[in-house]
């Protein structure tokens, strides 16, 4: 997880007020890969027609990013939904195998228009689903309807995709809290990322360009040439450091190790809307839906 954002203030006011917050470590040149896995250059596939990726529909939380985002099938009268990390809820991090479903809330996110000016307060009404499981993953659904977002301040929800994302594509992490956007590639996908306690399945390895700090978790990864969310931003390797917070490691199906300072990565977000039904409603027994369970 990237560092609470307390904890980055404090390395600024450290390092000085010109220097930036010390949370994602240079890239190393001795970086350390014990096995070879999906990179970009593995993709031979030509450049799709890429588009322009504004902060359009990301919002700022108390301590993180997020997006409005909705489903395939999805309807404007639906409650709108947030995504974000499951590191990012106010009641802190939750414990490996700890999932939470429709829990009060009436947390608020600052909506940010194209350049990046907020442009309205969105509040929930409850946290649909949060969890650290094999995911870090928050949803929250909102006392708003996608239509009325819409008509009031002229900002259209992100569409999550439903298919799993590719090596080599063209993406943008659209940081709502820093109002930043980093452009990279996926350089391959993980079998299992590993940071302390906790284990993801199937992470998005970042190329070395997309170069994150503290506040950019719960991010959306957007596709540059489709528009639409790939993956939800969550951490990368800071110090160099094997599989502690902070310093996540890479971990083979033959439990190989990996460790890559300075790189980040993300949590692929295609299975979600298999568990979500009419109405944005979260339905955890649907036959497609593979997230964790309480």
């Amino acid at each position: 997880m990237k560092k609470p954002l307390a904890a980055a203030f404090l390395a600024l006011v450290i390092a000085g007020a010109g220097a930036a917050p010390a949370v994602a470590a240079p890239v190393s040149a001795d970086t350390k890969a014990v096995v070879k896995t999906a990179t970009v250059a593995d993709t031979k596939a030509a450049a799709p027609t890429l588009q322009a990726v504004t902060l359009a529909g990301t919002v700022a939380l108390s301590n993180c990013s997020g997006s409005v985002v909705r489903f395939p099938n999805s309807l404007d009268t639906d409650p709108a939904l947030v995504l974000s990390n499951g590191h990012c809820l106010t009641t802190g991090f939750p414990e490996p195998g700890e999932v939470l479903t429709n829990q009060s809330s009436s947390r608020t996110f600052g909506l940010l228009n194209s350049s990046g000016t907020r442009v309205a307060t969105l509040r929930a009404s409850k946290l649909a689903y949060g969890t650290m499981t094999d995911t870090d993953v928050s949803i929250y659904q909102l006392t708003s309807t996608y239509a009325s977002i819409k008509s009031s301040y002229g900002i259209s929800a992100l569409t999550v995709a439903d298919t799993h994302p590719t090596a080599g594509t063209a993406i943008t992490v659209a940081s709502g809290y820093w109002k930043t956007l980093y452009n990279c590639s996926i350089d391959g996908f993980v079998y299992r990322l590993k940071e302390g306690d906790w284990t993801w399945k199937d992470s998005v390895r970042y190329t070395s360009a997309c170069q994150t700090i503290g506040g950019t978790s719960g991010s959306p990864v957007i596709d540059q040439s489709t528009g639409k969310v790939v993956a939800v931003n969550n951490t990368g390797n800071e110090d160099g450091e094997r599989c502690t917070e902070n310093n996540p490691c890479e971990v083979d199906e033959s439990g190989n190790v990996t460790v890559r300072e300075g790189i980040n990565y993300a949590q692929e977000i295609y299975n979600i809307p298999a568990c979500f039904t009419t109405g944005n409603q979260l339905n955890l027994s649907a036959a497609a839906c593979t997230l964790p369970k309480p």
